[in-house]
């Protein structure tokens, strides 16, 4: 079972150049977590599943600490995530948009993906 979140949209401060760290930037970034949220499906409790909105509050609090590559960015997320109890797995894409390179570039992306093993796998896979 998986929950994900689409195009998180925040304006970060993150990128080698000096002026990057001046003027900023668009990022987008989709996160997948892999969450049994059978006990959910039955109670339809918020309680019991995993709430997009603390993906979506992850995402916004990593952002907003300047880093110079994305790669540690997206690290960062992926580690908060996989530390929520119940996430087994987790896979993200952290999307610049505009990067300041030579030509037309619409985006540039890294994607990370990892899983927790002490979440213990569903009995039905």
């Amino acid at each position: 079972m998986k929950i994900s979140v689409h195009g998180i949209r925040t304006f970060a401060y993150h990128g080698c150049m000096p002026e990057e760290g001046l003027v900023g930037t668009w990022f987008r970034t989709d996160i997948e977590a892999e969450y049994d949220f059978s006990r959910s499906i039955q109670t339809d409790s918020l309680e019991d599943t995993l709430d997009y909105s603390l993906l979506a509050a992850i995402c916004q609090e990593e952002m907003a600490k300047r880093s110079k590559l994305i790669e540690t960015v997206a690290g960062r997320i992926l580690e908060r995530v996989l530390s929520i109890p119940g996430v087994r797995k987790c896979a993200l894409q952290v999307i610049k948009e505009h990067p300041p390179i030579d030509g037309q570039v619409d985006a540039v992306s890294v994607s990370l993906q990892g899983e927790n093993p002490l979440v213990p796998k569903p009995e039905n896979t």
